[in-house]
């Protein structure tokens, strides 16, 4: 899946079953199910590091062309990944995830 491309989805596009959400959220270890989106609160000493954190998601977001909402402050950055136009889950999501976690290592 980490070698895969986002698409362009449009509403009720592709949307993942509770199972495959279960699945998906298996192979990511520390992100987790919030409404219709999942997400993952990075720990950091301090603002620069946090900051960073925040920069390198939205570069990635950007290369990607699927956009995570990124929030971020003192010592953590929070990462949120849905698709808005399709209402939910799709592979995209998890796909971004899975590649941000790659470049985290």
């Amino acid at each position: 899946m980490t070698e895969a491309v986002c698409v362009p989805c449009s509403e009720g596009t592709g949307v993942l079953s509770e199972e495959m959400i279960a699945e998906g959220l298996g192979r990511l270890p520390g992100w987790a199910l919030r409404d219709k989106a999942i997400f993952k609160r990075f720990e950091f000493k301090g603002f620069a590091k946090a900051t960073q954190m925040a920069n390198l998601v939205a570069w990635h977001s950007d290369k990607m062309g699927h956009h995570a909402d990124i929030s971020f402050g003192w010592g953590y950055c929070e990462v949120v990944y849905t698709s808005h136009e399709a209402g939910g889950l799709t592979e995209n999501d998890f796909l971004c995830a899975m590649r941000l976690e790659k470049l985290v290592g």
